[in-house]
């Protein structure tokens, strides 16, 4: 199962509050009832009215999947609109009680592929999902070591090194190490 959306902070609950009116905007837009939606996303009809309520707390993967559905994607769920010339540091997508974390940068259209800041506490982790067929994933890590477990078995990344992955698969990001770990991570086909 996909790590969750830690619901808590006002940052996430921005973003869960943001994600829930953009997939319900988009879902009257199509003349689609929740069930429908619900349906095409594969959750549960419940699911799909908490999180456009913004009370659910939906896995990544989850929000992906509706996306979909929608015929957009996860960043255009998750980025807040800002012009052009505005500087940010992240959109907050994720955080664990461990004080973990992954920030969305950005993202592009055509490819679609979107940038990402994680950090990982000592002991951290996060369990993804797989993405859709053909879906990949490039890392690049800062600071600290990561350990990318895959079906294949664990890699462990240290700082300088990067690695393609197939997201098409269970895999999990860990930090088995004393130190926080910083990574980048480009997705492109999910």
């Amino acid at each position: 199962m996909g790590s969750k959306v830690t619901v808590g902070s006002s940052a996430t609950q921005e973003f869960v509050t943001r994600i829930g009116a953009r997939i319900r905007a988009l879902r009257k837009q199509r003349g689609w009832s929740v069930q429908q939606l619900a349906e095409a996303g594969d959750l549960s009809r419940r699911m799909l009215t908490d999180i456009e309520l913004g009370q659910a707390n939906p896995s990544l993967a989850t929000v992906d999947r509706v996306a979909r559905a929608l015929d957009t994607d996860f960043a255009a769920l998750a980025l807040p609109e800002r012009a052009a010339d505005e500087q940010v540091e992240g959109t907050l997508v994720w955080e664990a009680p461990d004080g973990s974390q992954a920030l969305l940068l950005g993202a592009t259209e055509d490819p679609r592929a979107e940038l990402w800041r994680w950090t990982l506490t000592p002991g951290g982790h996060y369990d993804a999902e797989p993405d859709r067929r053909g879906a990949q994933e490039i890392h690049h890590v800062l600071s600290g070591r990561l350990t990318l477990a895959l079906e294949a078995g664990p890699r462990v990344l240290a700082p300088g090194e990067s690695a393609v992955i197939a997201s098409d698969q269970e895999y999990a990001y860990r930090n088995d190490d004393a130190e926080p770990v910083v990574f980048v991570r480009v997705v492109t086909g999910a």
